[in-house]
């Protein structure tokens, strides 16, 4: 097994005042020769956006771009939808850019912080046409098991949202006390495991709120949990 280990203070932090991003790899003003991805995992941005801020109108192509509010209102409006649409925590947004999608992003409280994630994953099809996906997870169904919120296009799998790659975005909320074995649907990917919140164990390395670890050469992995924890895997093709 392979493992490569990010702190959450050794990201990329940035504070723009209406805008607090931490980056998990290379973004923007942001550069690190040695985090610029994760197989065709390219980018895990960790987002706090003051009220009524946020990302005016702005361009896209040739990525699978995933948002995963965890508190808060966001407001998305694209080209493929004139109106606006609200995407709440519990929900997960897939938008494929393909061949170019324009959209905004805006925190729809006029007195909360939103935050999210927002990840992007290259494509394994260059300029298909532009999706978009948004659905509600349950959390009761990730309760010490592993709950799939995109899957790929070509799989058929049920329930989740479906991007352009062959890789597994998935959660898990898992109990003090209790251990998962994470089972690798391809030899020849990598999982990038994020903690939520709490505090986990994985091949005797500790890993606290916003602590990673990538993970490969590997069949599976065992997770411990030290305290309640909530955790983000991302299951990627290395090369």
């Amino acid at each position: 097994m392979k493992t490569i280990v990010h702190k959450a203070d050794s990201r990329g932090q940035v504070n723009h005042g209406w805008l607090q991003a931490n980056h998990s790899f290379s973004f923007a003003n942001y550069f690190d020769k040695d985090k610029m991805q994760f197989g065709a995992l390219r980018v895990l941005n960790d987002d706090v956006i003051a009220p009524k801020m946020g990302f005016g109108t702005h361009a896209h192509d040739n990525m699978e771009i995933i948002t995963i509010p965890l508190s808060g209102i966001l407001k998305h409006r694209d080209n493929m939808h004139q109106d606006w649409q609200q995407v709440l925590p519990g929900e997960v947004q897939v938008m494929s850019a393909g061949t170019g999608v324009e959209h905004s992003e805006i925190n729809g409280s006029v007195d909360e912080h939103l935050s999210l994630f927002q990840i992007w994953v290259i494509p394994n099809k260059q300029n298909v046409e532009p999706r978009y996906g948004q659905k509600r997870f349950q959390k009761e169904d990730r309760k010490n098991k592993l709950q799939i919120l995109v899957s790929s296009i070509d799989e058929n799998h049920e329930g989740s949202l479906k991007i352009n790659q062959d890789a597994t975005i998935s959660r898990i909320d898992l109990d003090n006390g209790k251990s998962f074995e994470y089972q690798f649907k391809n030899k020849n990917h990598g999982v990038y495991v994020m903690t939520i919140f709490g505090n986990i164990t994985i091949e005797n390395e500790t890993l606290e709120l916003r602590d990673a670890m990538g993970i490969s050469d590997s069949e599976n992995f065992v997770i411990h949990a030290n305290d309640n924890s909530e955790l983000l895997f991302i299951e990627v093709p290395l090369h």
